[in-house]
Parts: C-alpha cells; sequence; structure tokens
C-alpha cells in the first residue's frame, strides 16, 4: 500500500502475507484394507479475524475434515490457514463483508491445495474441497447474530 497524492481517500486492499498457521494429519487408518466404498467426509469451515493494527488484519481460514469408513476413522486434517490485509480507507461498514467473504474466499485455494497435498501424501485420493459460498456463511452469522439478540431481548422483557 503506498501514500501517493493520486490516491489519497481511494480505498486501498493488499494481501501483505499468507502462510499456513497450524497444520495436523492424522493418519489411523494407515495399513487397514480399504473398501472400496467411498469414505463418509465431514468438513467444517470457520473464518476467523483478528485485529493486527489499525489497517492490519489477520484473517484466519480454519479448515477441519474427517473421513470415516463406518464408525472407524480413516484420516483427520486440520488445517489454519491465514493471510494478513491491508485495508487502508475501507469504509468501516465494508470491512467486516470484505474480512469474512472476499478475504477468504483469496485464501481458499491455497488452503484447499494444501488439503489435497496432505490427504495424497498420506496414502488417500487428493481431498478436494468444493468451492465454498463465504457470502452465504456470512449471512448465516449475521442470522444467528439477529437471532440471539431477538431471543436476548424477549428473556428481559
Amino acid at each position: 500500500m503506498t501514500d501517493a497524492p493520486n490516491e489519497a481517500g481511494l480505498p486501498q486492499i493488499a494481501v501483505l502475507a499468507q502462510f499456513v498457521k497450524d497444520l495436523s494429519f492424522e493418519n489411523p487408518g494407515v495399513g487397514q484394507p480399504q473398501s472400496q466404498s467411498k469414505p463418509a467426509i465431514q468438513v467444517g469451515i470457520d473464518v476467523q479475524v483478528r485485529p493486527l493494527g489499525p489497517e492490519q488484519f489477520e484473517v484466519g481460514l480454519r479448515a477441519m475434515i474427517e473421513a470415516k469408513a463406518g464408525d472407524a476413522p480413516i484420516y483427520v486434517v486440520e488445517l489454519l490457514y491465514a493471510g494478513v490485509f491491508g485495508l487502508k480507507n475501507l469504509p468501516a461498514e465494508q470491512q467486516n463483508p470484505f474480512l469474512l467473504i472476499e478475504a477468504p474466499r483469496m485464501l481458499f485455494p491455497f488452503a484447499r491445495r494444501i488439503i489435497a497435498d496432505v490427504t495424497r501424501d498420506g496414502g488417500y485420493q487428493p481431498l478436494m474441497l468444493d468451492p465454498i459460498d463465504f457470502a452465504a456463511l456470512y449471512r448465516a452469522q449475521l442470522e444467528r447474530q439477529r437471532q440471539a439478540q431477538v431471543g436476548g431481548q424477549q428473556g428481559t422483557a
């Protein structure tokens, strides 16, 4: 991000860094006979935002994946992939949508590749996560917050 005079007042967004913050791969199914049926795979995604300064934010994309054959675990992947984003002159009402929708959308392809690589390196077919609608997740979070506020107001009446 620059402080050039011709860009004064215009919103500026920069990806300052991207990195694996935490990665775990558990492989309890190794060495066990693999059935020909496709394993049941559960995927959980979470987005975390942490301010680092007045114009810098760390956005973490957490993926929790568990593959099972029946009740027996095959593998478990936990990844926290993060990015540091610089936001300059971005109106306050646009910061949360950017940090919770656009920033994870930028991080997702990199996290997806890491998950595919680690599952392949663990001896399985690479797990290629389907694209994620971060806007829908954001709307669902806003609705949960609205419901919690409504529920809290009803409890105090």
